[in-house]
């Protein structure tokens, strides 16, 4: 079949999503609320999928990464560390023409409402000048509003990771390198929430913030940093600097997203120029997946240097450094120049970060003079490593991956157009339907609930038994589940010899096979895993 433009197949998508219970508008029935989303019930199993597969890839099988789950309201003075507060913004107009409020940035990607749909003229009105707009939405802790009072829910979820680093290093028994993840909500108000699920007001981010040594410790203690531009490995060394791990944890986030059915050549990598990179950030790749409606970002991968940890201990005047017993014994072995070479590099570090953040250039100078000394005796701030996801966005790009329509034949062998959702078995929101070939032969209806019931301690199982077998295996495509077994008469032994078997049917190819019916859960468990 010849494939949809963009637009049209975007159109698709959500009619599908919409008919198949994956996404909802929040607040439907009273007209909406612009860039809110709610998941229905395949969208929540798919959602819930991804995030506790990420989740057990992050944390349950690995050693050196732990979990964190923290509160969507924290103290204000987290925000204006952070910089949230004063540089969070967006560049924002209205257009007199026609009233409306839009991004200065993608002005020239927007339509005017009040132009035909067929032209190609965008929103050329008269225009207000552009003024920021912080994206943070405000809110009151206690029963008085003012502005002692005033809160704010979390725009990302990275920064709890950062005010909780020293409880979460001092409880968990690790050491640098090590990482912390978290899974939640954040909030951003968006100017112009747009291209369906893909900018929300509202989202859900799986980040890890992943701590490492300062290249210079990391030197003193194995003579030599290992460079970025040697072979990708995902097996970490002891000597690898903050560009080794950059790119470690590039290729293994690509290698989630190929591991759950985004394919490689779905995904792009772009690798921000120096004039676009945060002041803090010494590199940042962006993950892109090529959505209908444009190649757009999935994830971020930021090295951001030491500037977190450091700005939340001026800000709270609280230690967020680490002593390291291995860097302090390197250190006393140095020979002079080594030492004299590594402290000069990581006070220039320190003073660049302290006059950037405005402190005097003597007291800049004090204070990283103090911390170089205080890396020679073991002690410094850790670098990190951020990889930082959508949830939403992933779980748009998965759908619109998914999507496909073939031909299928019906009950009486004619071919008839088919849509079908190509999920990976280990996250479609449904892993197998169970099928009784007639809905009118009790003997049917009891054997096909045991083999539901078989299956569902395992697995997530539809029973369906209404309408024809054609028609339900049609439903099931659309959800994108992946297998089904059906349970006919020679299930009951029409056939002696092929007494309690069913017929698997692949999704995908449409072939089905008789399967023993004390085989199917080994069977289904090594497809879906």
């Amino acid at each position: 079949m010849a494939e949809p433009k963009g637009n049209e197949l975007m159109d698709k998508i959500v009619s599908l999503c919409k008919r198949r219970g994956f996404i909802f508008q929040s607040s439907e029935i009273y007209g909406g609320i612009n860039g809110f989303w709610d998941y229905g019930p395949l969208g929540a199993e798919l959602k819930r999928n991804v995030k506790e597969l990420w989740w057990r890839r992050m944390t349950q099988q690995r050693d050196d990464i732990v979990g964190l789950e923290a509160t969507i309201i924290m103290h204000p003075q987290i925000w204006k560390a952070s910089g949230h507060v004063d540089t969070f913004n967006d560049p924002m107009l209205d257009c007199k023409t026609c009233q409306g409020r839009f991004r200065a940035d993608q002005i020239d990607e927007i339509p005017c409402p009040l132009k035909p749909s067929n032209s190609v003229s965008q929103c050329t009105g008269a225009k207000t000048p552009v003024r920021n707009f912080n994206l943070m939405f405000k809110t009151n802790v206690g029963p008085i509003e003012s502005a002692d009072n005033l809160a704010y829910l979390r725009p990302e979820t990275a920064q709890a990771i950062f005010v909780q680093f020293k409880n979460v290093l001092e409880t968990s028994r690790q050491k640098v390198p090590f990482g912390i993840a978290q899974v939640g909500k954040a909030f951003r108000n968006e100017v112009t929430p747009r291209n369906y699920t893909f900018r929300s007001r509202e989202f859900e981010q799986m980040e890890l913030e992943f701590f490492i040594r300062p290249d210079e410790a990391v030197e003193a203690i194995g003579g030599i940093v290992a460079s970025g531009s040697q072979p990708s490995t995902l097996n970490p060394q002891p000597n690898w600097g903050w560009e080794a791990w950059h790119k470690y944890w590039v290729e293994a986030r690509i290698r989630f997203y190929e591991n759950i059915g985004l394919p490689r050549a779905t995904l792009e990598e772009y690798w921000q120029k120096p004039e676009e990179l945060a002041h803090y950030a010494k590199a940042c790749v962006d993950i892109l997946f090529k959505f209908p409606f444009g190649t757009q970002e999935l994830e971020g991968i930021a090295a951001r240097s030491d500037f977190d940890l450091s700005q939340h201990q001026r800000f709270s005047g609280k230690s967020m450094g680490v002593f390291d017993e291995e860097l302090k014994a390197a250190w006393a072995k140095l020979d002079e120049t080594k030492k004299t070479e590594l402290s000069q590099r990581y006070f220039e570090a320190r003073f660049k970060y302290l006059t950037k953040m405005g402190e005097p250039a003597d007291k800049a100078e004090k204070q990283a003079r103090e911390d170089v000394a205080g890396l020679a005796k073991g002690n410094y701030i850790p670098h990190v490593i951020e990889p930082s996801a959508g949830v939403d966005r992933l779980i748009l790009a998965l759908i619109c991956n998914a999507y496909a329509e073939d031909q299928a034949p019906d009950e009486k062998g004619k071919l008839e157009s088919r849509v079908v959702m190509r999920f990976h078995p280990r996250i479609a929101p449904i892993k197998v339907a169970v099928f009784p070939l007639l809905k009118n032969r009790p003997e049917l209806l009891n054997k096909a609930k045991e083999v539901r019931d078989l299956l569902r301690p395992h697995m997530t199982v539809f029973y369906d038994e209404a309408g024809a077998i054609g028609r339900r295996y049609r439903r099931q495509d659309e959800a994108g589940t992946p297998f089904g077994v059906t349970i006919d008469f020679d299930t009951l032994g029409e056939k002696p010899e092929l007494l309690n078997t069913v017929t698997l049917r692949d999704r995908d190819s449409m072939k089905q096979d008789r399967i023993k019916i004390d085989e199917l859960v080994p069977l289904l468990l090594e497809k879906i895993r």
